[in-house]
């Protein structure tokens, strides 16, 4: 949807606020839908919320395309995110169910890739329907195949079924056999400081498409086109920020991410060129992609197998639901003090809870360490 929002608010006449809104509308929704699906999918499998996920989608699409009204937009957006809220959880723990812990965070950032690419496909191929047939057509068009996808996943998953039975043993990022005891003093602040860095940057990156669009004085076309920079980047950066989650633990890599990604935040809102901003965009999907694998595989390689989806639909619902309550605040923001102002705060933001989260990490590696 992000980079259809010059064209959705040119011709339903929004403003930041009520940009802020319609995003958040997809992304609260999505975020409280994690909860059931991930307890769903590990009460009954992972099939029926993958294929649901991705069909629920499809068909929301659809009905979006022939949409005429703000509400309606938002009301289907809703209906979208309850039908794919369960995908990710579903989905990283089939993974996690299939391959050795020791590569787990390539496996998982392998599956981003597919992910990632569709945020700079889509891009690519939605703007030119949209400049034929506007973004309603660009909905409707890349909806059909989609449909169908969720259509061959249900059969292909269904055969692999059995590949699922054989779970391996579950072994932490330290290389420790697992347990059926959660060490909450070890997850709460590597979920916090993965949640806190995902959530500030995506509060802000709504927004980008607008910012390219009035600030950089680019076309709503070349806006759209600019968004495929970030989750383009994922092609690598998803597997290679897998490899160091398996080379040298989630924590130090996280924490360098979350580091990276405060600056990151504050030069989106002072670049004044086309060059910069997407010098700034690569950086921001190195950053972005390689954290996604590590907090998974983290977070994965810290719960017990029969807990996995449960606990990857809160993680994912965290994220959700803080990222879809920033932005219209965000928007209101930018709306009062520009982007500039507003980008500098949400930096500060996410400064501030980086240190505090490392601080803890750290206090709770030596108490650890002195036992």
């Amino acid at each position: 949807m992000r980079p259809m929002l010059p064209m959705i608010r040119g011709e339903l006449g929004l403003s930041y606020t009520e940009v802020g809104v319609l995003t958040s509308a997809f992304a609260i929704t999505g975020g409280i839908a994690q909860l059931p699906a991930g307890f769903l999918a590990d009460r009954f499998g992972a099939r029926l919320m993958v294929v649901l996920g991705v069909a629920g989608v499809a068909v929301t699409g659809l009905l979006i395309g022939v949409s005429h009204t703000y509400i309606m937009l938002i009301v289907l957006l809703v209906a979208a995110a309850l039908l794919g809220g369960g995908y990710h959880p579903a989905s990283a723990t089939a993974i996690a169910a299939v391959v050795p812990a020791e590569t787990r965070g390539r496996a998982l950032g392998m599956h981003l890739i597919g992910g990632s690419s569709a945020f700079w496909v889509v891009p690519l191929v939605a703007t030119p329907i949209a400049a034929l047939w506007t973004w309603r057509g660009a909905y409707l068009a890349l909806s059909v195949p989609t449909l169908i996808l969720g259509i061959v996943l249900y059969i292909l998953i269904g055969r692999q079924t059995q590949l699922q039975k054989n779970v391996p043993q579950m072994v932490s990022n330290d290389g420790k056999k697992g347990t059926d005891k959660i060490e909450w003093s070890k997850l709460v602040p590597f979920l916090a400081l993965s949640v806190a860095t995902g959530t500030m940057l995506q509060s802000v990156s709504g927004y980008l498409s607008l910012y390219a669009v009035d600030k950089l004085g680019v076309s709503q076309s070349v806006a759209a086109l600019l968004m495929a920079v970030t989750p383009a980047l994922g092609i690598f950066a998803a597997p290679f920020g897998g490899y160091l989650s398996d080379r040298f633990g989630g924590v130090p890599v996280m924490i360098i991410v979350s580091f990276v990604t405060v600056p990151l935040i504050y030069l989106l809102g002072v670049i004044s060129t086309v060059p910069a901003f997407i010098a700034v965009m690569v950086a921001q999907g190195l950053a972005s992609n390689a954290r996604m694998p590590t907090s998974e595989s983290y977070i994965i390689g810290n719960i017990p197998e029969k807990r996995r989806s449960t606990i990857l639909g809160l993680y994912f619902f965290a994220g959700a639901e803080i990222s879809g309550l920033a932005t219209p605040f965000v928007g209101k923001l930018i709306d009062s003090r520009g982007f500039e102002d507003t980008f500098t705060i949400t930096a500060a933001v996410a400064g501030v809870i980086t240190i505090a989260c490392t601080i803890f990490i750290w206090f709770n590696s030596q108490r650890s360490a002195a036992r």
